[in-house]
């Protein structure tokens, strides 16, 4: 009997040890252009909207979650929860807006948060303050900041410039809390961290992993996120969400 109790305790913290401590793997996704690819730019950036259609369908049909930061608690309580987030603002993620009223219904309601760089807003090739507006009153986006004009903020000597005015700039266009930083290039220091604390509840990297809460100090600011790149299947997104 001892025995086989001891082995009991070795599986459940060596075998299962997230299920145990009562943690959850949960993904957070990171996309930029939703658009077919035109020559101009990074192409791994650009996922088409056919297949940004499959993947959201994909998180759909396999009873995930779709959250915003403004939920972040709900993460240890809803099924098979996930992030989907945008960077810089495109005006090409109006695509991932139809597509989300496309697909929404009772049982699924989609959710993405847009990382927009304040200072961009409006450009030719960006988000409008129009298009913010009506994204944020859809229910279905948070609009959060990815700083005033997208430096590397390890490098930067005005902090809250960068931090503070974008934020507040956005909360001036959507009327919303603006609570979460995703750091440009995913780059950041314990300067940049302390910094960001000051304005925002939660801050983004690249750091290409699922989350699983650990305990650690500042976790809620090392946050990490997963590409969706063109080259992405459908296979390979039911992977990266494992």
């Amino acid at each position: 009997m001892r025995k086989e109790m001891l082995v009991a305790i070795i599986l459940c913290v060596f075998v299962f040890p997230t299920e145990v401590l009562g943690q959850k793997k949960v993904p957070i996704l990171v996309y930029h252009s939703i658009d077919v690819y035109s020559g101009h730019g990074s192409k791994e950036l650009y996922v088409t909207p056919d297949n940004f259609e499959k993947q959201m369908s994909y998180l759909k049909n396999h009873g995930y979650t779709l959250l915003t930061f403004e939920r972040w608690k709900d993460i240890k309580h809803v099924k098979k929860p996930v992030f989907i987030t945008f960077d810089d603002g495109y005006k090409n993620n109006t695509n991932a807006y139809m597509i989300f009223q496309k697909l929404k219904n009772e049982q699924f309601k989609p959710a993405g948060t847009l990382f927009v760089i304040s200072d961009f807003i409006g450009r030719s090739n960006r988000l409008s303050k129009m298009d913010l507006i009506k994204m944020a009153n859809s229910g279905m986006f948070s609009i959060q900041s990815h700083t005033l004009t997208h430096p590397d903020l390890t490098k930067a000597k005005n902090l809250e410039y960068e931090l503070k005015d974008s934020k507040e700039k956005i909360e001036q266009i959507t009327g919303k809390p603006v609570i979460a930083l995703a750091y440009p290039y995913g780059k950041y220091n314990k300067r940049v961290i302390e910094d960001t604390k000051k304005y925002y509840s939660f801050g983004l990297t690249t750091t290409p992993e699922v989350f699983i809460e650990k305990g650690v100090a500042n976790e809620n600011y090392l946050l990490p996120r997963i590409y969706v790149k063109n080259s992405t299947t459908l296979k390979d997104f039911a992977k990266l969400l494992e």
